[in-house]
């Protein structure tokens, strides 16, 4: 199973890599499939950023993971 969780480009290293921050977290990833910019959110698997989305729909999505982690943390209690 996959979890895709947006990251934010905080750093374009070259044309084909970025670096990419995911709530302090910092990854770098493979940028070959899609062309992002600075301050972009993409949506990374397997080391490949394979989309870029908006930051409304990243804020969304982050949300609702924001939500399903309480849920998992308030079963576990």
């Amino acid at each position: 199973m996959c979890l895709a969780i947006p990251g934010k480009v905080v750093e374009i290293i070259d044309e084909n890599r970025a670096l990419i921050d995911y709530g302090g977290t910092r990854r770098e990833a493979n940028t070959i499939y899609v062309k992002p910019k600075l301050g972009d959110w993409v949506v990374v698997h397997a080391g490949f950023a394979l989309q870029i989305m908006d930051e409304e729909d990243a804020m969304e999505t982050l949300s609702l993971w924001d939500e399903a982690l309480d849920a998992f943390q308030a079963s576990q209690v």
